[in-house]
């Protein structure tokens, strides 16, 4: 006789997506550690003194010894390329493309608030950020955007901020820049060696980041001479002026990574299908009456808690992964029956 018992397959469904997960998170620890050892390998590809005397014994009486080096690139083509720019976002996007040819990775970072958030990135890993939110700048930072120091050429606590946000892979070699407009720091440009042992050109990585900062003020006068101020108001002599320093435009929202809004959407399945699961009447009552925010407050918010750790508060602001999550399993596709969560 056939077993005609009932397969449980949300739970099995819950189990298989755990495993998933859980598959993915080692896959990708694992490629950090090989990144990380190759990095260390591609340090003893330099040559031998044993090497270096069979070369000079090899040209022979008269021979000279041949100096290699790398040649130092072209600059005009970045420079046409930064030079192409309409707006100040324009000209952040030409920077990090200008950028390509001079350093594996490069990301820049808008200064707001005294805070530094990323704007865009160029050979780091996927296409969204590590992290979400704003990095508070570490003393060594603050002293190369308040002015004292114009670069920063070393790895240090800087370059750990910076990085976290992008990536967990830290190179052997980096740079820190800013980016300044009217003697102020609007940004910063961050460029390290990936998995090369050193940064070939960080001179000439400087060299356009201060072209883009003579350009940001161009573009800014150009703006002005396009929208002349107004007169003036009559107004009280004693009456404070305030100056508006000029924006940086915000990067343009971007689709998300489509192999993130997998894991996500996964890990939302997850979250959801064991609350499901261990609250069955209180799912139950909310099918037919609603509120189930109500009945499950401190269980949502701890599953919302866990799934904005993992993916960031802008993905889910944005997306609303977890939240349409939620409306589908729990409240049967209406969004009445959620009842009055905060994040809904």
């Amino acid at each position: 006789m056939s077993d005609s018992r009932p397969v449980d397959q949300p739970q099995n469904d819950a189990l298989r997506t755990r495993l998933e997960a859980w598959l993915n998170q080692q896959n990708q620890t694992l490629l950090e550690e090989v990144m990380a050892t190759w990095q260390n390998a591609l340090g003893n590809f330099h040559p031998s003194e044993a090497l270096l005397a069979q070369l000079r014994e090899g040209a022979g009486p008269g021979g000279q010894a041949v100096t290699a080096g790398p040649l130092p690139p072209d600059l005009a083509p970045g420079l046409d390329l930064l030079e192409g720019a309409a707006s100040q976002s324009d000209l952040l996007k030409r920077l990090l493309d200008a950028l390509v040819p001079l350093a594996e990775r490069s990301a820049i970072f808008i200064l707001k608030q005294g805070l530094a958030s990323l704007y865009a990135h160029r050979g780091f890993e996927g296409e969204a950020p590590r992290k979400a939110g704003a990095i508070v700048p570490p003393e060594e930072l603050e002293a190369l955007i308040q002015g004292p120091t114009r670069s920063i050429r070393r790895k240090a606590a800087g370059y750990a901020a910076l990085l976290g946000g992008v990536s967990a892979f830290e190179a052997s070699d980096a740079a820190i820049f800013p980016l300044r407009h009217k003697k102020r720091a609007v940004a910063l440009v961050m460029v390290d060696s990936g998995l090369r042992p050193t940064l070939d050109h960080p001179e000439q990585v400087r060299a356009l980041v201060l072209v883009a900062s003579a350009m940001l003020a161009a573009l800014a006068a150009g703006k002005e001479e396009e929208h002349p101020p107004q007169p003036p108001r009559e107004s009280h002599p004693s009456a404070p002026t305030q100056v508006v320093p000029e924006p940086i435009e915000p990067a343009p929202p971007v689709e998300l990574d489509p192999r993130t809004r997998a894991a996500a959407e996964r890990l939302a399945r997850v979250l959801v299908g064991d609350v499901e699961l261990y609250f069955p009447a209180k799912v139950a009552l909310a099918h037919t009456k609603g509120n189930l925010y109500g009945q499950l407050r401190d269980e949502l918010e701890r599953s919302r808690a866990t799934f904005v750790e993992r993916f960031g508060e802008d993905v889910e602001a944005r997306y609303r992964i977890f939240t349409t999550t939620v409306i589908q399993q729990l409240c049967d596709g209406d969004a009445s029956k959620l009842g009055a969560a905060p994040w809904a």
